[in-house]
């Protein structure tokens, strides 16, 4: 084993261990009414005040969307991924992600940001309400072509309006792409999906500017790091459900979000976040009507 798995193996040991411990748990309440205990002595800082709250992740690019997709993205760039796969895929020989890490992006809906990060310390209960959802890292491989239109249904509702704000859920910030959306040109709804979404009739108002610094390739196959959620179909993630079905390689790892956002907090930034993410990071582009 290298030196970078050890080091992420006893991470994540320690964070795992610290959640057993009672005297140093807070209890929360998750979005679908599960207690959980959170460990009181994780705690980092940020220089920068994260935005989250008040729809803001769903109305266009954040910076607290972007260190969240930064941190999906680094977990399966980097490996730290490889431990995380269920029995039933290594066994099947799925042990690490099966593409180069050029090929890899992170996508994350604005909808399940639900709050800010205050400027200061912070620790695992801010983080527990940014995110009140179990959610696990998903790996689904889609082709470009199929990459477009999800990202064409995910922000069909733009632009964002009082009227829109439920549909606009689906809006994903991203690592390692970049993606423009141009809401003069309507969407071409298709068939209804779900309570506010259609499918994609065609692919006119996004265009993918690169990906991960190279030419975005429509028939390239991608890593999409994501959510259990969109692996699913949540929201308008039809292309997760339908992509994942496609590619048996695809699959939803044990690994919970919450404690890969807190590895890449402290792995990567050393407990500290800093004026990196002080703005939106410019990977979306929301042209106006």
């Amino acid at each position: 084993m290298t030196l970078k798995k050890l080091w992420i193996l006893s991470l994540t040991v320690c964070l795992c261990c610290c959640m057993i411990v009672g005297a140093a748990a807070v209890t929360f309440t998750d979005a679908h009414g599960n207690e959980i205990e959170l460990d009181e002595t994780l705690e980092a800082y940020t220089a920068v005040q994260l935005l989250g709250a008040d729809n803001a992740a769903r109305k266009g690019e954040t910076n607290l969307g972007d260190l969240w997709a930064d941190a999906l993205r680094w977990f399966a760039a980097s490996g730290a991924i490889n431990e995380y796969f269920e029995e039933d895929d290594v066994t099947a020989g799925i042990t690490e992600v099966a593409v180069d890490a050029d090929h890899i992006v992170a996508l994350w809906n604005g909808g399940n940001l639900r709050a800010d990060i205050a400027e200061g310390v912070f620790g695992a209960l801010q983080l527990a309400d940014v995110l009140p959802y179990p959610n696990k890292v998903a790996v689904v491989y889609m082709t470009g072509a199929q990459l477009l239109e999800a990202l064409e249904a995910a922000s069909q509702a733009l632009p964002f309006s009082d009227e829109t704000e439920a549909a606009c859920a689906s809006f994903m910030q991203v690592s390692g792409l970049r993606y423009t959306v141009d809401t003069a040109v309507a969407y071409d709804k298709g068939e209804p999906y779900g309570e506010n979404w259609f499918t994609a009739s065609s692919v006119g108002r996004v265009t993918i500017t690169e990906v991960n610094g190279q030419a975005f390739d429509p028939e390239a196959v991608y890593a999409v790091i994501t959510s259990n959620a969109n692996f699913n179909g949540m929201d308008s993630s039809y292309v997760f459900k339908a992509a994942a079905q496609e590619d048996e390689r695809s699959t939803i790892t044990t690994a919970v979000v919450r404690d890969v956002v807190w590895l890449y907090i402290a792995g990567e930034l050393n407990n500290r976040i800093d004026d990196t993410y002080a703005e939106a990071q410019g990977r979306i582009t929301v042209l106006a009507e």
